[in-house]
């Protein structure tokens, strides 16, 4: 294999002329819908933001993973991931709606007196919210273009020591690199989400966000990976135990998702705080109630039971089907958060009970959204070959997943 230059199948350039036609009718009726009925609009649009921000961020967050731990798994899905962290520069133009719409979306954007707000000083004002935005597209956009660099030098490596020594630098670099990497994915997390509370405040917010959004990025390489296993070139590449590893870190992800959830919930209901209890006061009643029982049951308990099964996650398209089934309860985790949080002008009201409601554009901005980013995402993923194919571990790991 190694004089094959491992080309993405011209099905890829399909899916991305196909998700970009979605993304583009959906973001128009979207478009329509923010000068109708604005609000909703864009708390749709950070539903969506949030969710598909969470595999690109993740698949950064899985590429300084890989490369730390090393093994068979992080050179299959390498390029998914590499891909994911290049829609960096398009997450950062799907975030403008949100920053131009901060006072339509965030209540403490709009409450400059409050006691909690004012508290919190220079860190919640829009002109320091939105620098911090940019910092955090600047450091994560740096990321993700040095260690994209330094793969596609591998590729071009005239020699095993050379290849190997950009492994090497790739390698150091992801050590301190994943520190920063979890610093940012928390201030962001507390701005985008946690200060759609403005009176509430979690310790636990960002290692859910870390949890969640490196969880989703396993399940959407998985579905990827499914996909190309039977079609050249990856037929000669992606094995069984390839799946097997991947399905193994998915439970291990999903574990920590539900063990960090009950860590927060357990804090709190034994501080028993008028500051934090409110926020699962409201979504333990009516239907809130109602998602948070099928999180429990869904999101953890089921995937759980099932990736328990060693058949299960050696098996490409059963594995992806579940992790289907996980990206829409990530989904449905997200809208957990954002949808039962105080409208423009509710927070003084001080509700303990929230009526469960569902927008139309609950359902179009994240289409319009994932669209978009589905585009990027496959055009990215037909630009580099679809393996390493020059990384000094690239046989060892053909040969791995084909094991028993």
């Amino acid at each position: 294999m190694a004089n094959d230059t491992f080309k993405a199948p011209e099905s890829i350039s399909r899916l991305s002329n196909l998700f970009l036609g979605v993304g583009g009718i959906f973001t128009l009726i979207w478009a329509v819908g923010c000068y109708t009925d604005t609000e909703n609009a864009l708390r749709g649009w950070l539903l969506g933001y949030i969710f598909w921000a969470g595999i690109g961020f993740g698949g950064l967050g899985i590429l300084l993973l890989q490369y730390l731990t090393g093994g068979a798994w992080g050179v299959v899905i390498r390029r998914v991931v590499e891909a994911c962290s290049r829609t960096i520069p398009l997450l950062a133009l799907l975030f403008i709606p949100i920053g131009v719409g901060v006072k339509y979306i965030y209540e403490w954007a709009n409450l400059p007196d409050d006691k909690f707000v004012a508290a919190r000083g220079i860190y919640l004002e829009i002109p320091w919210w939105g620098g911090r935005a940019v910092l955090y597209f600047l450091l994560f956009g740096l990321m993700a273009y040095l260690l994209n660099k330094w793969s596609r030098q591998q590729d071009n490596a005239a020699s095993y020591e050379e290849a190997a020594m950009h492994l090497g630098t790739a390698t150091r670099f992801s050590g301190p690199t994943m520190v920063i990497f979890v610093l940012l994915v928390t201030f962001l997390s507390v701005d985008w989400t946690m200060t759609l509370e403005p009176h509430w405040f979690s310790t636990m917010w960002g290692f859910l966000f870390v949890a969640g959004w490196g969880l989703s990025c396993f399940c959407f390489s998985v579905a990827i990976l499914a996909y190309l296993h039977d079609k050249a070139p990856l037929d000669r590449v992606l094995g069984k135990r390839h799946f097997h590893d991947i399905g193994k870190l998915m439970l291990a992800l999903v574990m920590v998702w539900a063990y960090f959830n009950f860590s927060q919930y357990l804090i709190i209901y034994s501080g028993n705080l008028t500051e934090e209890t409110p926020y699962y006061l409201v979504r333990s009643k009516g239907g809130w109630g109602v998602m948070g029982l099928l999180l429990i049951i869904f999101h953890f308990a089921f995937p759980f039971l099932i990736l328990l099964m060693q058949d299960f996650k050696r098996k490409a398209k059963w594995l992806a089907a579940l992790a289907i089934f996980i990206l829409f309860m990530r989904l449905v985790d997200m809208y957990y958060i954002i949808g039962p949080s105080p409208r423009i002008g509710e927070l003084k009201l001080h509700k303990l009970e929230v009526a469960f409601s569902v927008t139309p554009w609950d359902f179009v901005a994240p289409i319009a959204v994932g669209g978009l980013w589905l585009w990027w995402f496959f055009r990215e993923l037909s630009k580099r070959p679809l393996v390493p194919h020059k990384d000094p571990f690239f046989e060892n790991a053909i040969k791995h997943g084909k094991g028993h």
